[in-house]
């Protein structure tokens, strides 16, 4: 989950802005293309990701002893965006950094931080094989790939039954899939007692809380469109008013709180649904009974047509890296099918691979909770890849929180400020 602050990220963005002024110049790009020998990895501090990597790192060392790669947290700072930023600054940063959020991926390519993936003999190949048609949304825009796919979190609906059946509804066939049906669930679950929230999201102003909010639900009822596409936004249009006008009722009817919760409102009860993806199947087991439907849209389409948030992490290599001929080896070994393999059973997220259901139907068949979620990963939608996107999301969540959440503003109008001003921010990079 992600824990951040508008302060932390301006504080990356600062960072960047003076970045070509004061970074360290690095090893000679072509030099360090060939050269192989030992390199530093960063992981996430999550306990199961953070197995997974050593274990990896442990394999691989055993079979190139002169090649050694060395495993390390990303370092302690405000955010991971603003500890990398400052590593890229100093020249300091890992070779690899397996955490990389695609949404900062444009600042630190600002930065020349990245190492374009592009630019080794089978860079491309490699990443649209594994990745499949999905590989496209990480391509940058000067039409290089600057990090590779690792692994998703697609957002669906998580339930509690048991609140469900509390408030007279049916546990096994929540009628959740239309606008209308899942307001009037929602309806149900609060006023009969049940629970005090039908869900509880954030409703803060920090960028990334639009990803569980709007995104999902914008990418379902548009047929997987990305908040900007082709240079121009794509939120100011039918499908993000009807997005808006369904969650701004979900406000005004005091179905979702207008106060962030301390704590996990669906673990406590205190919340009937929440948008998760599948890191909650092991997070929830022992805690809620629950069940899992795809976000809803204002027709109801069924689940094999409905897009939603990949919530995705990358790998990416930084341009500090001297031995990159063993750097991209190590990230071809670290998402090879046995490692992903080994990824999935350990933390339960989807390797961001073609068909991963199929690819891994042996532990999928052993561990059915997981399922749909891997069918849900082949229809995500990435946060797009343009220089600026923070400052395109946070304008987009100042407009959202103003008038879907607190009301201050029509939605149609703050979605067509937002537009706006997203326009200006793309002409300005």
């Amino acid at each position: 989950m992600l824990r951040r602050t508008a302060s932390a990220l301006a504080a990356v963005l600062a960072l960047a802005t003076v970045a070509t002024a004061c970074a360290r110049s690095g090893p000679d790009p072509a030099t360090a293309a060939r050269s192989r020998g030992p390199i530093t990895v960063w992981l996430s501090n999550n306990a199961q990701e953070a197995e997974w990597g050593r274990q990896m790192v442990a394999d691989w060392n055993r079979l190139h002893l002169d090649q050694r790669v060395t495993a390390q947290n990303i370092p302690a700072g405000k955010t991971s965006e603003e500890a990398i930023s400052a590593s890229i600054i100093a020249g300091t940063s890992a070779c690899l950094v397996f955490n990389t959020s695609p949404a900062s991926v444009p600042q630190f390519q600002k930065q020349a931080g990245l190492v374009p993936l592009s630019d080794f003999p089978d860079g491309e190949q490699y990443i649209e094989s594994r990745s499949g048609g999905l590989a496209g949304q990480y391509r940058s825009e000067d039409g290089k790939y600057y990090q590779l796919p690792w692994k998703s979190n697609p957002v669906m609906i998580l339930y509690n039954k048991k609140l469900f059946a509390k408030a007279g509804l049916d546990p096994e066939r929540p009628r959740l899939a239309t606008y209308g049906q899942f307001l009037d669930t929602a309806r149900k679950l609060v006023r009969s007692g049940a629970t005090e929230a039908a869900l509880w999201p954030a409703p803060s102003s920090e960028f990334f809380q639009s990803w569980f909010d709007f995104y999902p639900a914008f990418a379902a009822q548009s047929g997987g469109r990305s908040l900007v596409e082709d240079g121009k936004p794509q939120f100011d249009s039918p499908a993000g008013r009807q997005v808006a006008d369904f969650w701004s009722t979900i406000y005004r009817e005091k179905l979702a709180p207008k106060e962030l919760y301390p704590g996990d409102a669906l673990a406590d009860g205190k919340a009937a649904m929440a948008t998760v993806g599948p890191w909650a199947v092991a997070a929830y087991k022992d805690r809620v009974d629950w069940g899992v439907v795809p976000v809803p849209t204002s027709d109801g389409r069924p689940a094999s047509r409905i897009h939603t948030f990949s919530d995705q992490k990358s790998v990416g290599m930084f341009s500090a890296c001297e031995n990159r001929a063993t750097a991209w080896d190590v990230m071809k070994f670290a998402t090879s099918e046995r490692e992903d393999g080994r990824f999935l059973a350990t933390t339960g997220q989807m390797p961001v691979r073609d068909h991963v259901e199929r690819e891994f139907a042996d532990w999928f068949a052993k561990n059915p909770a997981y399922r749909p979620f891997a069918d849900q990963a082949g229809r995500v939608v990435e946060v797009p890849n343009v220089a600026g996107s923070i400052d395109v999301w946070q304008t987009f969540r100042d407009a959202w929180t103003r008038s879907v959440v607190f009301g201050r503003q029509s939605p149609a109008s703050a979605l067509r400020e937002a537009a706006a001003g997203t326009r200006t921010i793309l002409g300005e990079y």
